[in-house]
């Protein structure tokens, strides 16, 4: 078990930038592969980004590649969500994940944060 802990979301202009933090206290961080994922009002929870845990392999969302960067640094327990050009449609709650692989499907991970929201105006 892991514990995560979202920050870094905000309201920013459509074409702005943010970077979203998930912190997970422990030594074990390092033994995860870690996920972003986004819900919108009414909407499915979907895949955003994944990272391996050895930081070699990403997979992005044809929605964000090109504009978003998963990135996680171990020594700190964290793993980043760079975002620029937003657009409004990326206006969600963002959730980090900590799972055994860096899958799309999110009932492959095991922990969760409690979400942090992005808005994006237009």
């Amino acid at each position: 078990q892991v514990q995560l802990v979202e920050s870094g979301g905000g309201l920013v202009q459509a074409g702005g930038s943010l970077r979203l933090s998930c912190a997970a206290p422990g030594r074990t961080f390092s033994n995860y592969a870690m996920g972003w994922f986004r819900q919108a009002p009414g909407k499915e929870r979907e895949f955003v980004a994944a990272i391996s845990r050895n930081t070699g392999n990403t997979n992005y969302a044809d929605s964000v590649k090109g504009r978003f960067t998963i990135s996680r640094d171990n020594a700190k327990n964290t793993v980043y969500l760079q975002m620029n050009s937003l657009k409004p449609e990326d206006s969600a709650v963002y959730f980090c994940a900590a799972g055994m692989i860096p899958t799309t499907n999110s009932g492959s991970y095991r922990n969760w944060g409690q979400g942090t929201q992005v808005t994006v105006s237009s």
